[in-house]
């Protein structure tokens, strides 16, 4: 055993030996990315740098860097070489969007398959899959709102998650309602910009949209919902393209888009560093928010 431990470690020395361990890092363990957008702001910013857990919901087909292609066939159909448990509401999870291949997005999943969503003027509200008693057990002094018999609990993550919050009235839901008026709507781009992936229905005699979502699937929702492109208009996400969990902010910079550091009116502080998010996992920084 000795002599294989000297051996592993003379070969970790070599090129090679350190180009094939920071692939099994990659493909296995855990991998490195930055959030480039605003729409998980006040729980991850514009800038993050972060590594998530490739374990998290078993483990996903490796794909080279870089060109992001599978190195493996999907023998069980799922994306994965090894299934796993699934995202559960409230998490934070890193994935392919439907309509993308080669990129990677991070939302709070906000629905489980079975589950029903309605988005309202008030915002986003949810039918748990285990009925109405369990959402009265849980969701006591919440909000809700009953249809086609079924209890549905408005915003149920905010008071855990405070980074969750509609930063511009909930303009997103009159974005929808435009297009879902025009006669347009079915025709925009297939790339999940100005669609709509939730039913238009009546609601009390207002226009709301609803979604079921598939077994097996799961609904994603940006922390800053009046500024993410998510699975109101690109459809849940099926576990075949689930990635993994965001980890640990390894590093964190101000980038042009960084409106907490005014980086418009202020171009010295692009690309300055934001310590204090520096080295602290995803629950560390929720709980800050709390305090």
């Amino acid at each position: 055993m000795k002599k294989f431990l000297e051996a592993l470690l003379s070969f970790s020395k070599t090129w090679t030996g350190s180009i094939i361990i920071i692939l099994l890092i990659i493909f296995f363990i855990a991998q490195a990315f930055i959030i480039p957008s605003r729409s998980m702001v006040g729980t991850l910013y514009e800038g993050d740098m972060l590594f998530a857990k490739k374990f998290a919901y078993g483990i996903p087909i490796p794909r080279l860097p870089w060109v992001n292609t599978p190195i493996f066939p999907d023998l069980h159909n799922n994306g994965h070489l090894i299934e796993g448990k699934r995202p559960e509401r409230g998490d934070i999870v890193v994935f392919m969007p439907p309509h993308k291949d080669n990129v990677y997005f991070v939302k709070r999943n906000f629905a489980i398959g079975g589950d029903e969503v309605l988005f309202t003027q008030k915002g986003l509200y949810l039918h748990h899959k285990e009925g109405n008693e369990y959402i009265k057990a849980h969701y006591k002094d919440e909000e809700k709102i009953e249809f086609a018999g079924k209890i549905f609990v408005l915003n149920p993550y905010m008071k855990e998650y405070h980074g969750i919050h509609y930063q511009k009235d909930n303009q997103t839901f009159y974005l929808m309602q435009m297009l879902a008026n025009s006669k347009d709507q079915l025709n925009f781009d297939n790339h999940g910009r100005e669609k709509i992936a939730m039913q238009p229905i009546e609601l009390n005699g207002d226009l709301v949209f609803y979604k079921k979502i598939p077994q097996d699937e799961f609904f994603m929702i940006g922390d800053n919902r009046d500024n993410s492109e998510d699975s109101r208009f690109w459809d849940s996400v099926p576990y075949s393209r689930i990635v993994g969990m965001p980890w640990v902010v390894v590093f964190s910079l101000n980038l042009r888009n960084s409106q907490e550091a005014d980086v418009a009116n202020n171009p010295k502080k692009f690309l300055s560093i934001r310590w204090e998010r520096m080295f602290k996992n995803i629950k560390t920084l929720e709980k800050e928010m709390l305090q």
